[in-house]
This record gives structure tokens, sequence and C-alpha cells, in this order.
């Protein structure tokens, strides 16, 4: 049993929804079942890199009316011009194994997010590689990336996070996300319906 995550790197939706979901998997005393983040590279969906102000102002939505304790550590003005580098290492920690995967795409996002470093600084990944006994892949796994996104174009993924877990297929169900007619995000999570959620998913058979 996996749970599978189409993502962007940097997505901050999906950092949250990650780690939710490894937070209440650690609740309830389990290890199982393992992340399984499947690259959706906004910049190739998008036809461009994503901005980094824009992400800004989902981040301080995400901060200041839903997860206080996220984000700390996020600066613009180190966000990845591209996220292609940080997907070539993840796909290749997944090749390794099922849980070397999911420590570095979660790992990345915490540099990311929390500690305000550029993913794609090939300094940055040797680190995030090391520290997984990795070494940082070349630009062969480019067309992995491709093929995943191409694989998740197939099954209908909308955007980032696009969960498949259990024979559902659900988008972002974490959170109910509004803008208004200024562009400001407008964030709201439901507690209890999200942690009956999360406890289905993460006890599902099969």
């Amino acid at each position: 049993m996996t749970i599978e995550v189409f993502a962007e790197i940097a997505c901050p939706f999906t950092h949250l929804s990650l780690r939710r979901i490894v937070g209440r998997r650690r609740d309830l005393g389990r290890t199982d079942p393992v992340l399984r983040v499947r690259p959706w590279p906004l910049e190739l969906v998008n036809g461009g890199p994503l901005d980094a102000d824009h992400v800004a102002k989902e981040v301080r939505a995400l901060r200041d009316q839903i997860a206080p304790d996220l984000f700390a550590g996020f600066d613009p003005s180190s966000f990845p011009a591209t996220s292609m580098p940080a997907f070539r290492l993840a796909e290749a920690a997944s090749a390794a194994d099922a849980r070397t995967g999911e420590a570095v795409n979660l790992a990345l996002r915490e540099v990311l997010f929390e500690q305000g470093r550029d993913v794609s600084d090939p300094a940055v990944l040797a680190e995030v590689a090391a520290a997984h006994g990795l070494e940082v892949p070349g630009d062969v796994l480019d067309d992995v990336v491709r093929q995943a996104q191409a694989e998740g174009k197939a099954r209908g993924v909308e955007g980032s996070p696009h969960f498949f877990v259990a024979g559902t297929s659900v988008f972002c169900p974490m959170l109910d996300i509004q803008r208004d007619d200024e562009g400001e995000f407008h964030l709201a999570l439901d507690e209890a319906a999200v942690t009956a959620q999360l406890d289905r998913w993460l006890t599902a058979e099969g």
C-alpha cells in the first residue's frame, strides 16, 4: 500500500499536505503506507517557471490562515528558477527504494520551505543527496520526469497535489482554496474532516 501523489516540489500546498500525512501517520504509530511522490512539473505543465512572488502569496496565506508553524524560513529571493534538478534527485531516490524516495521528497521541500534554500543549487542538492546515500543525477532523468508528467495527465491529474489512494483520485483534498478579486488567497481546512480522511488513507488495505 502506498499513497501516490503527483506534485510540484515548489508547491507550498503540497508541503503542507505531505507534512500532515506524515504527522498523522506518526500519531497513529504507523510507518506505512509510504508516500510515493511523483513529478508534476508545473514549469512544463504551464509552459514557464513558477513565479516566486505568486508562491510567496500562497505561503503567506498558508502561514497566516492555516499553518503558523510551517514555512518559517521561506525566502522568495532563494526561490528556484527551475524544479527539474530537484525532480531528478527525487526520482533517483525513488528508484533506489520507496522509503528513500519519500525521505528525499520530504527533505527537498523542507530545504525550500523551512530553510529558505535554493533546491536548484547543485551544492544544496549534493548535500541532500549525500544525507541519503545518493549522488546527484544528471539530466538523463529529465525524460523520466517528463514521462511521469505524461502519465499524470493521462490519469487525470488536475494540479499539485493530486492524490491516488485506495482506488480514489482527488486534487488538493485538505484545503478549500479561494481567491478574491484582488488576487488574495482565502484558505480553509476542516481539521476533523482532514483527520478522518487521513485515517481512512492510512489504514486502507490494498
